[in-house]
């Protein structure tokens, strides 16, 4: 059975068994306390708390998942065991209340013994110490012996948090044979003997703070089994790399590097390391993960440059990313067609990062392998590996393991604070306490969700279901109706305002967002009355207001379209604000957009707004419509049923925000400004409609003022700069022959006694001072000058200028005197310059050093 035969014979069992098959999520998962997907719940998890309710009562996905990064990494095991890997795929059943244990168990063990044709001689179970119904199962229902079923504590407990639902788990073990390690099963064993091949959670408690543990009235049913390690048990391989799975991608990275597999452990793993993470790269740039500094793309970029270094350590300075992704598209291609359709986009993404690391990866090197010769890595170097030659921290410590020498992370981490929490940065919520938490609950468990109807209209009549407040500081109240035309915050746009009317009461809404959900939450200050609950509200979003967050949402579906014609189909959006006065576009780009590039960009959108295109939104399959060409916004959920928004000839994306009706509305879209946010992300802000009218007319404005002082028509504006500068810099060049001439005269006019000449002049620059103190010295029979004064009143300078032949020290004249003027001078033999801020101390400088010189002493 091969790879493609797997995946269809499990998810057909479940399906013959009433489950719906679910497409694997996107490994950028909703829920934030992971940074990717890493397991199949994590999409179901809101099913699995009562956030939400499950669409259906049983479910059946493979899906794609990464540990690379946060409490779930397996990064470091990679290359070095047969089973580890980053990416992976997870089989999975669940069940949200449906069925229990009774069911769950013999399902698994009738797919893995039937199904698979698994020895059921070489399968060990484990369960809970305190699992007494899951064994009884396992022996008594199933039949296996109970001599293969063993009691672990720990590793077979599962729960989400410290609190919230958790219960045991049973996993089932497949004996590889003696060659692999030593006897005794799961709990006794070697871990390379017996593997563990699916893992069944039996969700049915809830932890409470106390410890105590409440039986959950609906028991969930939440499994993984781990695709890539089921495969090399039917296809008797030791490996996972053996598969046909892994096998052609580890051929090319062998291929890539001449370095033959097997032929010896160290590169062994290096290869390993390349396939694994050939992979890894590949499905997160698909998902829209792109290289960064920070959060999941920090972990991209470290994934892609630990390759492209195996590689280099393997001697290969050719690129090697773009073979191994094409791989990695030839054999995943078929179960995810978005490899496919996203070929050059991956490619290019992670080829443009390997040669950016490439260009410094020799001098690193070169550098860190003189820090282990010396059998330290200091902080400092560690610093400036990662900063200036772009070697993750995570990749220097691994390199210096791997010799045995330590690296100095206390002084790193005081030179990389911020990066190093950027990189750990976690995702922004929406801050709500247990209390609130579980009201909202339990508003959505007794109404449901709330009908948001602010696509066909902005006005509409709804029933106050709840009423909570006045809350915090501002007073302001919660109201939660059956229905709302107010568009709650989510994909970049901001929530409406405006005004609620009852006959009990008055509410200014303020703000609009989602809890628990889909529930809509009108945070409202109270204009006048009691609210009653249970009344029928007029609810009014501010028209005006919509109208401009509109214009705006719609010229942001342009701009991304816009771009990405201009630049390339690297462009993805990375974030958004979508606000009544302008919008705010993130996107990934290498480098600034040229003068041309703006313009071009501007000129399409508002080429697109002339033609006065109708905008066409439809509701339809998440598949068809991705079929269809449609682009997914950076951070948004999709449903199985999507809203699709046509803008115009070219764009088109699954977007649940408000629109336009036809582009012409949007009148007319400018750029503001364009600028970097991080490694390879820009951000775009620009205005639309009356706001772009109003920018236009300060321009104006601006233009027309100037051309009034310059007594020039609006069209001579420039030309009438152009020649005031070049009248400037022909004033400027009188200025300094007149100045010149100035000098020249105070100097032939200076006294000098015995050689010596001690001047104050104030009202020149210390500049120009230097320069007098020259002309003086360059006099015939001239030891010595200094020359003092105030440029402006608020501070003294003084110079001092001695002959060449004097034998005098310029700093040593005026030593004292920049002390006493509150300044200092370092050693300047023939010209030296200080100053301070003791102007009225000037005076008595100058006669010191006047009566030192006259004593004839260097000294003042």
């Amino acid at each position: 059975m091969d790879a493609s035969q797997l995946r269809r014979a499990f998810t057909d069992f479940f399906v013959e068994r009433g489950h719906v098959s679910v497409p694997s999520a996107s490994l950028i998962p909703h829920d934030q306390t992971v940074l990717f997907t890493v397991a199949g719940m994590v999409q179901f998890k809101p099913y699995f708390l009562g956030d939400e309710p499950a669409p259906f009562k049983r479910a059946t996905t493979i899906q794609k998942c990464v540990r690379a990064g946060g409490k779930h990494n397996d990064l470091d095991q990679i290359g070095l065991t047969s089973r580890h890997l980053t990416f992976f795929e997870m089989l999975g059943n669940f069940s949200f209340g449906d069925y229990f244990k009774e069911q769950a168990i013999p399902f698994a063990w009738e797919l893995v013994t039937s199904v698979l044709k698994l020895d059921p001689n070489r399968l060990w179970i484990t369960v809970h110490l305190s699992d007494d119904e899951a064994e009884a199962i396992w022996r008594d229902q199933v039949g296996v012996p109970a001599e293969r079923i063993q009691r672990l504590d720990e590793d077979n407990w599962w729960q989400m948090a410290d609190t919230g639902p958790c219960g045991p788990c049973s996993e089932i073990y497949y004996d590889k044979g003696e060659s692999f390690g030593a006897d005794g099963g799961p709990a006794h064993g070697s871990d390379e003997r017996f593997m563990e091949i699916w893992n069944l959670v039996f969700m049915q408690f809830d932890r409470q703070p106390d410890g105590s543990l409440v039986p959950l009235p609906k028991p969930c049913i939440d499994t993984g089994a781990g695709f890539e390690r089921i495969l090399p048990v039917i296809q008797g391989k030791g490996s996972v790399y053996d598969t046909d799975l892994l096998q052609p991608i580890l051929r090319v990275a062998s291929e890539v590097t001449g370095v033959d597999y097997g032929a010896d452990q160290s590169s062994d793993v290096k290869l390993r390391i390349m396939a694994d993470h050939a992979r890894s790269m590949t499905f997160l740039v698909s998902d829209g993960v792109f290289p960064t500094n920070e959060s999941r793309g920090y972990v991209l970029r470290r994934i892609i440059r630990r390759a492209v270094l195996r590689s280099y350590q393997l001697g290969t300075s050719e690129l090697v990313t773009p073979k191994l992704i094409q791989a990695v598209i030839e054999t995943m291609g078929e179960a995810y067609p978005e490899l496919i359709s996203q070929r050059n986009y991956i490619i290019s993404s992670v080829q443009r990062e390997e040669e950016k690391f490439r260009q410094t990866l020799q001098s690193g090197v070169v550098q860190l392998e003189e820090e282990l010769k010396r059998g330290s890595v200091s902080g400092e170097v560690a610093f400036r590996l990662h900063d200036t030659f772009g070697f993750p921290i995570e990749l220097t410590r691994e390199i210096s393991n791997e010799r045995g020498v330590p690296v100095d992370m206390e002084g790193f981490e005081v030179l990389m604070s911020e990066q190093r929490s950027r990189a750990r940065a976690a995702g922004l919520g929406v801050d709500q306490n247990e209390e609130e938490t579980e009201h909202y609950r339990s508003l959505l468990d007794g109404f449901g969700s709330t009908l948001f109807t602010g696509h066909e209209t902005t006005s509409d009549h709804g029933r106050l279901l709840a009423c909570s407040g006045p809350k915090g500081e501002d007073g302001h109240y919660e109201l939660f109706f059956d229905r709302t035309p107010f568009y709650p915050e989510g994909g970049g746009q901001v929530g409406d305002t405006g005004v609620v009317i009852g006959e009990s009461s008055e509410f200014e809404v303020v703000d609009t967002s989602y809890v628990a959900g889909s529930l809509v939450r009108h945070r409202a200050k109270l204009l006048k009355g009691i609210p009653v609950t249970g009344e029928l509200m007029e609810l009014r979003v501010d028209k005006s207001r919509r109208e401009s967050i509109r214009r705006n949402h719609t010229a942001t579906h342009l701009l991304h379209w816009a771009l990405r014609k201009v630049l390339g189909d690297h462009v993805r959006q990375q974030g958004s604000l979508v606000a009544p006065d302008r919008l705010r576009f993130d996107f990934t780009h290498f480098s600034p957009l040229s003068d041309e590039e703006k313009r071009e960009v501007e000129a399409l959108v508002n080429s697109e707004v002339i033609a006065n295109v109708g905008v066409e939104t439809d509701l339809m399959a998440k598949d068809d419509a991705m079929k269809k060409g449609a682009m997914a916004f950076f951070g948004d959920k999709y449903g199985d049923v999507v809203r699709v928004v046509r803008a115009g000839t070219s764009s088109i994306e699954l977007c649940g925000g408000t629109h336009v009706n036809s582009l012409g509305a949007i009148g007319l879209c400018l750029i503001v400004s364009e600028a970097s946010i991080g490694s390879n992300t820009r951000r775009i802000e620009a205005v639309t409609g009356s706001a772009a009218l109003e920018r236009v007319w300060g321009f104006e404005d601006i233009i027309s003022d100037a051309a009034l002082k310059l007594k020039a028509s609006p069209a001579e504006v420039s030309e009438k700069i152009e020649q005031l500068k070049a009248r400037e810099r022909d004033l400027r060049d009188q200025v300094k022959v007149l100045n010149k001439e100035r000098l020249a005269k105070t100097a032939a006019s200076a006294v000098i006694t015995s050689g010596y000449c001690v001047l104050r002049q104030d009202g020149l620059s210390p500049e120009e001072l230097r320069e007098l103190a020259l002309m003086i010295r360059n006099r015939p029979g001239v030891k010595s000058v200094v020359v003092a004064g105030s440029p402006g009143g608020g501070r003294a300078a003084i110079v001092c200028a001695v002959g060449k032949d004097s034998g005098l020290v310029a700093s040593e004249i005026i030593k004292g005197g920049a002390t006493k003027l509150g300044g200092g001078v370092g050693r300047q033999v023939e010209v030296a310059t200080a100053g301070g801020k003791n102007v009225e101390l000037l005076d008595e400088v100058l006669v010191e050093i006047q009566n030192a010189l006259n004593s004839g002493s260097e000294k003042s």
